[in-house]
């Protein structure tokens, strides 16, 4: 029994890691606390879940497609290359976290435009992993998923959101995803993944990243200093 009992946790840990769970963490939290701005703490907590499933979607879709390039780099930190989980349980468990996704941004404040939304961010950050990660267009999908998701949001409760807003999340998004493969740079591409961080290479990838960085924080403090002199 015990030994089942570990089975099963290890197993639980496998999905959750599979999610690129950090990440998950970050964006399903920014969700939350976006959310909070125009809907309830229940129906922000509604939409977070939904994002959070959308992200199980997204990260094990990631971890599916990348399983036989993972396991040559031998990557142990993967689920699937650790044996924690296996492809065929993991194939099933993403559908089931897309139908769930969409059944809650319906069923949630977010409505059917917000839900529309939510499903392009879906689809963009899935082309990225099926196809768009080995192309000079690996970042085109960070600029659409995440700029989708302030507009998913907002639209949800009737509005629009600010073009600082969304500008903030494209920048820092696409920072992110320059910084992001740094850490994998040369497997990537000894493995013929040859997205626009690879094609730059390091020195190039790492200015681009700090010049996105510096332009969304530009932003905030320009929106910062801007409410601050309403207040004046």
């Amino acid at each position: 029994m015990k030994i089942w009992e570990t089975s099963k946790k290890a197993q639980v840990l496998g999905f959750l890691q599979a999610t690129h769970f950090g990440p998950t963490v970050l964006v399903v939290s920014i969700t939350f606390l976006l959310s909070l701005t125009q809907f309830s703490t229940l129906g922000s907590l509604e939409v977070a879940a939904a994002i959070f499933a959308g992200q199980c979607v997204v990260g094990w879709s990631n971890d599916l497609v990348d399983y036989p390039l993972d396991a040559q780099a031998t990557r142990m930190n993967k689920p699937l290359v650790a044996g924690k989980v296996l492809p065929s349980q993991l194939k099933p468990a993403i559908a089931v976290a897309l139908v769930t996704a969409m059944v809650l941004s319906l069923a949630g404040p977010l409505g059917f435009k917000g839900s529309a939304i939510h499903a392009l961010g879906l689809l963009s950050a899935t082309t990225y992993n099926f196809r768009l990660k080995k192309t000079r267009l690996s970042v085109a999908p960070y600029v659409i998923s995440f700029g989708a998701l302030p507009w998913a949001i907002f639209l949800g409760a009737g509005k629009e959101p600010s073009v600082w807003l969304y500008l903030a999340f494209i920048f820092f998004a696409s920072a992110f995803h320059f910084l992001n493969v740094m850490k994998d740079l040369e497997w990537d591409i000894s493995q013929g993944i040859l997205g626009l961080p690879q094609l730059l290479g390091r020195k190039r990838s790492i200015t681009v990243a700090v010049v996105l960085l510096l332009c969304g924080v530009f932003i905030l403090i320009f929106k910062w200093r801007t409410m601050l002199g309403q207040h004046i």
